[in-house]
């Protein structure tokens, strides 16, 4: 890099750290205005089971209030790092904004042209620097947020701050997807699932047959998912057969199974699958990988196939389309000349806001008549003969 590349990238990467920094301030504020007494309350209870069983626990004005600050901190921690995925964009175009009108009101922009400097070529080092924090969300999103000991912590409630992974819960009827040669499943139900150590307790399990009968009834102690030869199942312990199945014909004869208990059932419904459809954000913190591995179980439902294929895809769609909003807002604020900015602000704002809030939409609703992963590039489509037309029509 030269010293005028150096010293637009400079500019720009204080203005997007500074817009990033007073984002995060903003949601943060207003997150903590509305739930103070959430927080508040979640002290009070961590306060409580601090002391010794049965012990009175004197209330401390000071250490609530440490502890309520403590709780918000635990709770919004991890979530900035997902909070900078989402605004990553929008700090990236605004930035650009504010880096270049500094440039016009200090008449910089003529000095380049009058020594000869194309106003492409001062936009390459805001492109280089866009693409540099774009490449940081990517690693944040894939790395990061998909780790086992943070991903939890992204859907965590006002009353489970402090904890450090998600806590119980129960697990209602769910119906795992029909073998696609038998067309048999099985309907899932459990007294608790521990996303810590991927245990279900309290299972039960209904085998039904092709035409949805109940053919048997597994009453299962504890279940631990295990990964075999790459296959994901569920390993059973005390597993009891208490069902007896009916004879295909209607005619009322009970016939026993005589079919012994399975010890280790194989399903698409893994920790992970139970995690997202209890939460339904924790999904969109999956890494690629591990989507790509779901992916590859055949029995998986067609609904759940492509709403992964939409997070998958539209990832990178909303990468790409973040740098192209930065390029197609670009030619609004490299002028020639000294212009009124705040009227270029104007133009620019529904162009940028229409590009990336369009394209974060499109990206997660789904197409008829094309498949997942195409309708969550589709914005990328859009947008780019858009991008390419910009950027030709700034005159330099």
């Amino acid at each position: 890099m030269n010293t005028l590349d150096r010293y637009i990238a400079r500019q720009y990467l204080f203005n997007v750290a500074a817009l990033i920094v007073l984002l995060f301030t903003f949601v943060v504020a207003i997150d903590v205005t509305l739930n103070i007494d959430r927080f508040v309350d979640r002290a009070k209870e961590l306060e409580a089971l601090s002391g010794a069983p049965g012990a009175r626990v004197e209330p401390s004005t000071a250490r609530r209030v440490l502890l309520t600050v403590s709780l918000v901190f635990n709770l919004w921690g991890p979530k900035l790092l997902q909070l900078f995925t989402y605004t990553v964009g929008l700090a990236l175009v605004g930035a650009m904004g504010f880096t270049l009108t500094q440039m016009v009101r200090h008449r910089e922009l003529v000095a380049l042209m009058a020594s000869g400097i194309s106003l492409r070529r001062v936009a390459r080092p805001i492109v280089v620097v866009a693409c540099v924090f774009l490449a940081l969300k990517v690693i944040d999103h894939e790395v990061i947020l998909s780790h086992p000991r943070i991903a939890p912590l992204l859907v965590r409630d006002h009353g489970d701050a402090g904890n450090v992974q998600l806590s119980r819960f129960s697990v209602p009827l769910t119906a795992e997807a029909p073998d696609p040669v038998t067309r048999t499943r099985r309907v899932f139900m459990a007294e608790s699932f521990s996303p810590e150590d991927n245990v279900l307790e309290g299972l039960n399990i209904w085998e039904r047959d092709a035409r949805g009968v109940a053919v048997r009834h597994l009453v299962v102690r504890r279940a631990v998912w295990t990964e075999v030869n790459g296959k994901g199942g569920w390993d059973l312990a005390g597993v009891e057969s208490k069902f007896l199945g009916s004879s295909p014909e209607g005619t009322g004869v009970i016939l026993a199974d005589t079919r012994p208990a399975p010890t280790r059932i194989e399903t698409d419904l893994g920790p992970d699958a139970l995690v997202f459809r209890r939460h339904a954000t924790y999904a969109q913190n999956l890494s690629w990988p591990q989507i790509s591995r779901m992916l590859k179980n055949e029995n998986i439902e067609d609904a759940l196939r492509d709403k992964l294929e939409r997070i998958r895809w539209g990832r990178l769609s909303t990468t790409l389309t973040s740098l192209l909003s930065l390029v197609i807002t670009v030619p609004f604020f490299l002028l020639r000349e000294p212009s009124n900015m705040l009227v270029q602000s104007l133009k620019c704002a529904p162009v940028g806001i229409v590009a990336l809030l369009g394209s974060v939409i499109l990206t997660a609703m789904p197409v008829p008549g094309l498949p997942a992963g195409f309708g969550a590039m589709l914005p990328v489509f859009i947008l780019l003969p858009i991008a390419i037309a910009s950027v030709s029509w700034v005159k330099t």
